[in-house]
């Protein structure tokens, strides 16, 4: 609802409509009910498909997302039409001042692949155990003492106005591929919502979380896949930092690299599953 009300100011904004002309209508998606793992109950599709249908079905007229959490491939009808200018894209630790500070062994609540991964990486001897529930439920869970500590994103945090954790540099842990990014999707070929979006996109963020994107499509990975990848428009070009890792963090093959297109950013995806073991590979190519 935060990410919501961002993309109505800014069109209104943008437009010079009075406040209140964008219409919010909450959808309550299946990611929200569902307190599983999402790897294990349909992926990042239960935060889409009821939005999607909407939209196909002509009930809502744009969507907003949250990058990090829309498939890499979305059906042709719809198109991801602009980006808000992104925010904090680091984690934020909850419960310790940094990941070294946690105690030998600490509990670490975390259902991300990508974090547990490169927590393990850093600490082997920390012990990771799933999470789900909204920002204040999983800081409630660190209160009561369920767990040492959890992670979450910064850019969610700000967005609440919660002020909570220690930051995590971006050169101990990668994010997610689109973190902190919030796209706006729309029928592609509802051209006048088009034109209306185009206003407010931000076209580094589009640029950068693209190629992030078509670094993941090229892996074929799914919510079992730890993969981090952060692009930044530089004056030398868009640069790549992407790592993909074993579940238990023990193989980490990483590099950074300049690129041009989306093309560069697959081929560097394929580079690191060459690099990579057997066993690291098959938790991608779905």
């Amino acid at each position: 609802m935060a990410q919501a009300r961002s993309v109505a100011a800014a069109l209104e904004a943008a437009h010079g409509w009075a406040a209140g002309s964008v219409v919010i209508r909450p959808i309550r998606t299946s990611g929200d009910r569902i307190q599983g793992s999402l790897a294990d109950v349909g992926g990042k599709g239960l935060w889409t498909k009821e939005l999607d249908l909407a939209l196909l079905e002509g009930t809502s007229d744009l969507s907003v997302h949250s990058m990090k959490d829309v498939e890499s491939e979305r059906p042709d009808a719809l198109e991801i039409a602009a980006m808000l200018e992104r925010a904090d894209v680091r984690d934020r630790l909850i419960g310790a001042r940094s990941i070294g500070g946690l105690p030998e062994g600490a509990v670490v609540a975390t259902s991300s692949p990508r974090r547990a991964a490169q927590l393990l990486h850093l600490r082997p001897d920390l012990r990771i155990e799933p999470i789900r529930g909204n920002v204040q439920t999983r800081l409630d869970k660190i209160a009561r003492g369920e767990a040492d500590a959890t992670m979450l994103a910064a850019a969610g945090l700000d967005r609440l106005g919660i002020e909570a954790g220690s930051p995590v540099p971006v050169e101990d842990m990668l994010p997610a591929p689109g973190q902190a990014a919030i796209g706006v999707e729309c029928r592609t070929d509802d051209e006048d919502m088009r034109a209306l979006l185009a206003a407010i996109d931000h076209h580094a963020t589009h640029r950068a979380v693209g190629i992030e994107r078509a670094f993941t499509r090229a892996l074929g990975g799914t919510c079992h896949s730890p993969v981090a990848a952060l692009a930044e428009l530089t004056s030398a070009g868009v640069r790549l930092r992407a790592e993909i890792l074993s579940a238990d963090g023990a193989e980490r093959i990483g590099e950074e690299q300049i690129v041009g297109e989306a093309g560069e950013a697959e081929a560097l995806a394929r580079a690191l599953l060459g690099r990579a073991s057997p066993a690291t590979r098959d938790l991608f190519n779905s």
